[in-house]
């Protein structure tokens, strides 16, 4: 009964976006980040007034890796996974984390995973040629099967998505000019190449952002977003038939060089969506960090208050049609009016972050760095 007075307090906050904001940006209210990164809690009258201890509350991983994939489960499960082959697993809110880390994956980069349950998961690690693989588990970690390794050395995977438990989409970089995108029909056990003839040129210097693992992204059976950068144009690609054909639309975020571009989108339905990216090197400004569409991603518009700096994460807050979190090294940021404008709240370093429908949210990073959103 307790549980489920919590869980109706914290959706009456989302919901109704000025009250979680007020508690969000309370002074005092989110947890201090110190010198070490280490979290210190920290209080404020409105915050105690509804027995509530609001922000990112740090959990002990025990690990030092840097996890830009993350699989939000629910409030209680989550999965990261990061580099050094790192996979990490808790099943209760992050008070413990089980190392159920792939056998002999300690050099390859695990930049996302996507998880159906505690024990079902599939992670993609990165990189040129065989580098670029798809593992997968049923037993909760116990156990691993590799189910994809590129053999292609001009092929580099950046990002997983799935529609459900059996339809996914991969999607690395351009090869002969165009993005190459995975697909598999049965949860990830087995994956195939697309054709690419919907597939739009790419444009010279175009690439994806393997950053936080949603570079690639879908909402409900059949939509799917792929994002973009390193060209004069930072682009967004949509497909609505999980992949066989694509659009593509030009946002307003930072492009023209290899380090600036879209990172990552989150769509809270078909139509409604949010970019955030930048230009990931720390001495370089960016001025014009997020975007937002209103049609599917047809067209973007610049946020009039973005984010202060470049953010690699969103995510869009359960049950509110507003609210949203951005995450990125510098900071956590919140809008409440769709990504129009944004606010910081929290200074800790985030790469990724993650919302269940429970609202259990998440945030992962480096130093093995990963934190829940707490009330």
């Amino acid at each position: 009964m307790k549980a489920m007075g919590n869980t109706r307090r914290l959706m009456a906050l989302v919901t109704g976006g000025a009250a979680l904001a007020a508690v969000l940006v309370a002074p005092g209210a989110q947890a201090a980040q110190n010198t070490e990164g280490k979290a210190s809690p920290g209080t404020s009258r409105e915050a105690a007034a509804r027995g509530l201890l609001p922000g990112w509350k740090l959990t002990g991983t025990g690990s030092d890796a840097r996890f830009r994939g993350l699989a939000a489960v629910s409030r209680s499960t989550a999965w990261v996974a990061g580099s050094k082959g790192t996979v990490l697993r808790t099943s209760d809110g992050g008070r413990t984390w089980r190392d159920v880390s792939p056998p002999d994956a300690a050099d390859l980069e695990l930049r996302d995973i996507e998880a159906f349950d505690g024990r079902r998961a599939v992670a993609l690690a990165i990189g040129e040629g065989e580098a670029s693989r798809v593992l997968r588990t049923e037993d909760g970690g116990a156990t691993w099967t590799e189910s994809f390794r590129n053999t292609d050395p001009r092929a580099f995977f950046n990002c997983l998505t799935f529609f459900d438990s059996r339809h996914g989409l991969a999607a690395g970089d351009p090869v002969d000019g165009k993005f190459r995108v995975l697909s598999t029909a049965d949860g990830g056990r087995s994956w195939r190449v697309l054709p690419d003839a919907g597939m739009p040129a790419a444009l010279p210097g175009e690439a994806g952002f393997a950053a936080s693992g949603q570079c690639l992204v879908s909402s409900g059976a059949k939509d799917v977003w792929l994002t973009t950068g390193g060209a004069e144009t930072a682009r967004v690609l949509h497909s609505r038939d999980r992949g066989l054909t694509w659009t593509a639309s030009a946002s307003t975020l930072p492009a023209g060089d290899p380090a600036r571009g879209v990172f990552a989108v989150a769509f809270r339905d078909r139509a409604h969506g949010i970019a955030v990216g930048g230009d990931y090197r720390p001495d370089q400004a960016s001025p014009e960090a997020a975007a937002v569409t209103g049609d599917g991603g047809r067209s973007w518009r610049q946020s009039a208050t973005p984010p202060p700096a470049y953010r690699s994460g969103v995510t869009w807050l359960p049950y509110s049609r507003t609210a949203a979190l951005a995450v990125g090294p510098t900071g956590t940021d919140l809008t409440l009016d769709g990504g129009r404008s944004w606010r910081t709240v929290d200074p800790g370093s985030y790469d990724t972050v993650d919302c269940t429908p429970d609202l259990g949210c998440w945030a992962a990073g480096e130093k093995g760095r990963v934190a829940r959103l707490g009330f």
